[in-house]
Order: C-alpha cells, then sequence, then structure tokens
C-alpha cells in the first residue's frame, strides 16, 4: 500500500510540476502518535508525507485547509509549511505533502513564536467557527458558523464531542449531569463575544518546532474562536517557555482572568484525550468541571 501512495504522489507531482518528478530516497520519520510520516528526498527536492490507513476519509484535506489559512495569516515572525497535494482517502490512503522543514535552534525562537501568536490570534472574523468541519486528532470538530462565542463552544465543543463520547466510552447519568450543569453556568463564567480569533487548535509541544526558517505551526485544527481557548492547551502540557508567554503578554495582553477560563477551556481538549484514549482523562475533565458549578 506505502508504495502505491509513492507511486501516486511521483505522477501527480510530474503532472503538476510539468517535469519528471523522481523519488531519491525514502526516510521514514518518528514523533507522530497517530499518524504515519517520511521525509522523501526528490530531484525537485526534499518533501514531508504523513498518511493514514485507517483515518477518517478526509482528515488530511481538513488539515490542508487549516495550514493554509494560517499560512496567508501568519506575520514575519511564524512560519507555515506549504502544502504541494492532499488526497481524501479511497482505495488508496489519504495523504498530504508539504515542504520539508528542517530543524533549527531555538536560540531568540522562544519570543518570535509569542508575537508570531499574538499577531495570529489578532486576526479576527465575526463569527465563531470555519469554513468545513475539522479534526483535533480524529476527533471530529463540528465548525458551524455561530456569532455567540458561548453558544458556539456549548453546542459545538462540549455538546458534540459529549455526543461522541457517549457512542464509544459513555459516561454515567450523574457524570453527564455535572456536564450539564457547567454548560448551564458557561453566560457566567465565559464571555459571550470575545472576539473570533484564528486559532491553531491543537498547539502542544509536538505541534509547532523551530526550524531554519523560524518557529512553524505544524498539524493544526483551525477554527475562529475566543484566542483563549489556543492557550488552553498550551498551558495543559507545557513546553513553551516563559519567554514565549511573555513575549505574547507584551504583544497582546490577556484580559484578568484569563487563568481561570483557560481551565474551563481546557475540559474539552481533556474531554478529547477521552474520546480519543480513554482511561483516567474521562474523570479528570469531570473533576475539573465540578470546579465551576
Amino acid at each position: 500500500m506505502i508504495e502505491s501512495i509513492f507511486n501516486y504522489v511521483q505522477d501527480e507531482l510530474t503532472e503538476m510540476m510539468g517535469s519528471a518528478f523522481l523519488i531519491r530516497k525514502k526516510e521514514p520519520l518518528s514523533g507522530g502518535c497517530i499518524n504515519h510520516a517520511f521525509r522523501i528526498e526528490t530531484t525537485k527536492g526534499d518533501f514531508f508525507l504523513k498518511w493514514n490507513f485507517s483515518c477518517p476519509d478526509d482528515l488530511f484535506v481538513r488539515e490542508a485547509e487549516s495550514l493554509r489559512e494560517l499560512k496567508q495569516t501568519v506575520g514575519r515572525e511564524l512560519y507555515v509549511p506549504e502544502v504541494i497535494l492532499a488526497k481524501e482517502g479511497d482505495e488508496l490512503s489519504g495523504f498530504i505533502l508539504m515542504e520539508y522543514l528542517e530543524r533549527g535552534h531555538a536560540a531568540r525562537q522562544e519570543i518570535r513564536l509569542g508575537q508570531g501568536l499574538a499577531h495570529l490570534h489578532r486576526t479576527k472574523k465575526g463569527n465563531y467557527g470555519f469554513e468545513h468541519d475539522n479534526f483535533c486528532g480524529e476527533t471530529l470538530q463540528q465548525n458551524e458558523w455561530n456569532e455567540s462565542w458561548i453558544d458556539f463552544f456549548a453546542e459545538n465543543r462540549l455538546r458534540f464531542l459529549i455526543g461522541l463520547i457517549q457512542n464509544s466510552r459513555p459516561f454515567s447519568s450523574a457524570d453527564l449531569e455535572v456536564m450539564e450543569n457547567l454548560i448551564d453556568r458557561l453566560p457566567l463564567l465565559i464571555p459571550e463575544n470575545p472576539g473570533a480569533s484564528l486559532i491553531h487548535g491543537d498547539l502542544w509541544s509536538g505541534n509547532y518546532m523551530y526550524t531554519s526558517q523560524g518557529p512553524a505551526l505544524i498539524d493544526p485544527a483551525s477554527y475562529y474562536a475566543h484566542r483563549e481557548m489556543e492557550l488552553s492547551i498550551m498551558q495543559m502540557f507545557g513546553g513553551f517557555s516563559p519567554k514565549t508567554w511573555s513575549a505574547y503578554q507584551e504583544a497582546f495582553p490577556l484580559e484578568k482572568g484569563w487563568e481561570e477560563r483557560v481551565l474551563i477551556y481546557q475540559i474539552y481538549h481533556i474531554l478529547n484525550h477521552y474520546c480519543l484514549f480513554g482511561g483516567a482523562y474521562g474523570q479528570q475533565a469531570i473533576s475539573l468541571a465540578k470546579r465551576f458549578i
């Protein structure tokens, strides 16, 4: 199957470029927890190829949309890899082909990362959502536009995700009541219209890298949201230096109470981990929700 993907890429790129495109070397890469990846050396340069035999058919097409939205929006502080080709799954695995990014030194890039995220979050739309549904990991995100952030977070994020969870590893009625009580209290906990910022959407430490072209964003699940939604997952697992946080705050100061609100937004990401991996994440989300009801 993998050779079929290489052959498909070679044929498609030959047609796109109008001249022979030959793959000379294939180097498997590690580090992903869901997908498979290769660095491929070709007659037209090096590329990054990622695929998955068992993912949703449109996962990589949706990822490509996020990357392109980010690329046309980020300023000079950040870099987003160019998407060369993205394909839906059919009899052949879905995949995405991008430019290959060479790793660089972290020196001074921590500040640029913070400044770049602040610039990104200043990109606004009138409503919350995205042009298409997409995926956080392999979990479907419902991105239908909504003028209310409270309604979007309640319906498109919490209730929609809880519905997915109930299909695979259901919560008890008591746990569901906790989540409903939290949703009912959201108007008292988060703002109605804080501004719809473009966010990466899944920005943990594994989804950015320091490259020869600057700090780069990879593997996004983008949509327009309250910018503190981005900060919530950034804080969950660490991996962002104090210099990054300071640079962000200096460039785009956060509003009072953000430390508490990001904990509320973390509930979505913890629920997503429960949806994907099971284990103790479910009760972690319930325990955190109880703090706010």
